[in-house]
């Protein structure tokens, strides 16, 4: 048995000290996305693989046995790529991924299919907007340029991004509601706009939001082929578990 992560998330890196600790052979991969990616207890590379046939040879080369997508819930290409190469490499595929948000008595959020529906969703007169999205879509936005925008980023931008009024905060979560709270009426905030991500990590703002009744533009996950999914670190280890009893 070798297992391949596809990691970058806190599952993931949970994962992986799982597997470390219980010596099960294992390699770490992460996208390459985040400047100062977290050490990890395996081997570990960076970078993609040159799609579905560059990943499948990489599953092939390195007798990997279980391919685990512990990637972001918003990593559509990626994912899609782990479903096609694991079926190409006729090996397995299990899905680590969290639970998404489900909304609670108080909040307001409005539910959009994409980051073009989430800018749509922005008409309207100005607003101080927490854009909670990560790097890569910020540029979209500029479409509704009078909006004052907070951008919250575990990295800052390789260049400006294209929004008249904005300000730039780098953090990185785990985050609390205190803190969410603080930031929120420090900067006057009128509305939020983040991807159903789920988790404990990022959870806090929805609090904050629901409390300072705050409305929501979520925008939910992306559809993704049929695949095994679990939500703990315990289910995949069980799975292997189940795999290696039965001699695979």
């Amino acid at each position: 048995m070798k297992i391949l992560i596809l990691g970058g998330t806190t599952e993931a890196s949970a994962l992986a000290g799982a597997l470390a600790e219980r010596e099960v052979p294992a390699l770490f991969s992460y996208a390459g996305r985040v400047a100062t990616p977290k050490p990890q207890p395996l081997p570990t590379r960076v970078g993609g693989f040159g799609g579905v046939a560059g990943l499948a040879d990489f599953l092939a080369e390195h007798g990997i046995t279980h391919l685990v997508d512990a990637t972001h819930p918003f990593a559509e290409r990626m994912s899609q790529n782990a479903v096609a190469a694991a079926r190409r490499a006729g090996i397995h595929l299990i899905a680590l991924t969290r639970p998404p948000w489900v909304p609670q008595a108080g909040d307001h959020w409005t539910s959009v299919a994409d980051i073009e529906a989430a800018v749509a969703a922005l008409a309207g007169p100005p607003e101080r907007i927490l854009l909670a999205i990560g790097r890569q879509h910020l540029a979209a936005f500029a479409a509704q340029p009078r909006h004052h925008y907070l951008l919250r980023l575990v990295d800052a931008p390789e260049a400006p991004p294209p929004l008249p009024h904005h300000r730039v905060i780098l953090d990185r979560g785990p985050f609390t509601l205190e803190g969410d709270l603080a930031l929120l009426r420090e900067h006057g905030i009128q509305r939020i706009v983040c991807k159903n991500a789920g988790g404990g990590g990022a959870v806090a703002k929805l609090s904050a939001a629901r409390e300072l009744g705050l409305p929501v533009v979520m925008i939910e996950r992306p559809a993704l082929p049929s695949r095994y999914e679990v939500h703990s670190v315990e289910d995949v280890l069980a799975c292997l578990a189940h795999d290696t009893d039965r001699g695979v």
